[in-house]
């Protein structure tokens, strides 16, 4: 059977490739690993390393050996961490990320309301830019995000919707559609789209600018940007078009920018992902909550707020 340490320092050498840094990094002296792996060896009864004056490399079994249980014992980790967590409560910081100004709004009073109920688990809210959001959940730096959807991704998870609004046509004031009251689908045939981030997943980017209209007229390709105030200064010089939300013509309203509605499209949802291996307590209630908010913000919006009808030229749009 084999030991902790054992599968430590087999998986540690594995990326290292060298006995000085992986001891460097489980704390301990290179005696104790090359110890450690010999005594491996002998229970497999082969080497798992070949090793020279100059490098340290996987044997074909250790190779094999590596693929076969890093990700179990990876799995073994995250059991063990989930327990903790289990029995600790909600506890620690939450990190959490958003690309879009209405849902960090939506995401700060759910942030005030999950720290009434969970006191002892802080909320460090993050502005991301696009590019960053899907890289910062893939390599931890954030253990939530608000996105807009729909995301299919491998491992990730997507949240409730929590925000749905009408899609808009971003255009420069000076386009020839910046006078018109709404436009369709179909018109982005004959307009340059702006294309976004390649980090971002295929299938929001295949949902928000998609390469044909519905009847099949292709859809041509204008430049691309990495963050949306880039997309923003490329739309105010004519450069091409961009559906958006209509949060967009709310919290980013320019003089050279107008938002036509769609009158045929179907509206933009956001909501939080996260990844699926790091599905915690603590996540799962913030998402509780902040889908809370989410009902009782539309509620209130709904009782409260008059309902002219929508003008292009509008500064503020709710």
């Amino acid at each position: 059977m084999l030991e902790r340490h054992e599968v430590e320092a087999f998986l540690t050498l594995a990326e290292e490739l060298h006995f000085g840094r992986t001891a460097e990094r489980m704390r301990v002296s290179t005696t104790r690993v090359s110890q450690t792996i010999r005594k491996l060896e002998r229970s497999v009864g082969a080497d798992l390393f070949t090793r020279t004056s100059r490098r340290v490399e996987l044997t074909p079994i250790g190779r094999q050996f590596d693929k076969d249980l890093r990700p179990a014992w990876n799995q073994t980790i995250i059991a063990f961490q989930r327990a903790v967590e289990a029995a600790r409560g909600v506890t620690g910081t939450l990190r959490v990320a958003f690309v879009n100004a209405a849902g960090g709004t939506l995401l700060a009073a759910a942030a005030e309301l999950f720290h009434e109920r969970q006191p002892d688990c802080a909320v460090r809210i993050r502005d991301a830019q696009l590019y960053e959001i899907m890289p910062w959940l893939r390599e931890n730096e954030v253990d939530i995000a608000f996105s807009a959807f729909p995301v299919r991704e491998e491992g990730i998870v997507a949240g409730p919707t929590l925000i749905t609004e009408p899609r808009l046509l971003a255009v420069s004031s000076a386009h020839r559609l910046a006078s018109r009251d709404s436009v369709s689908v179909e018109e982005l045939a004959g307009v340059d789209v702006l294309r976004l981030p390649e980090t971002l997943p295929k299938s929001f980017r295949d949902e928000r600018i998609p390469s044909a209209t519905p009847a099949g007229r292709p859809i041509s390709f204008g430049p691309s940007a990495a963050t949306f105030q880039e997309l923003l200064i490329l739309i105010g010089a004519g450069r091409g078009v961009l559906p958006v939300g209509m949060s967009a013509a709310k919290y980013y309203a320019r003089p050279e920018i107008s938002y036509i509605p769609f009158r045929d499209a179907e509206p933009v949802e956001w909501g939080l992902l996260w990844r699926a291996d790091n599905t915690t307590a603590k996540i799962q209630a913030f998402s509780e909550v902040a889908r809370e908010v989410s009902l009782l913000s539309r509620g209130y919006q709904r009782s409260v707020e008059p309902r002219p009808p929508f003008r292009a030229s509008s500064s503020l749009i709710d």
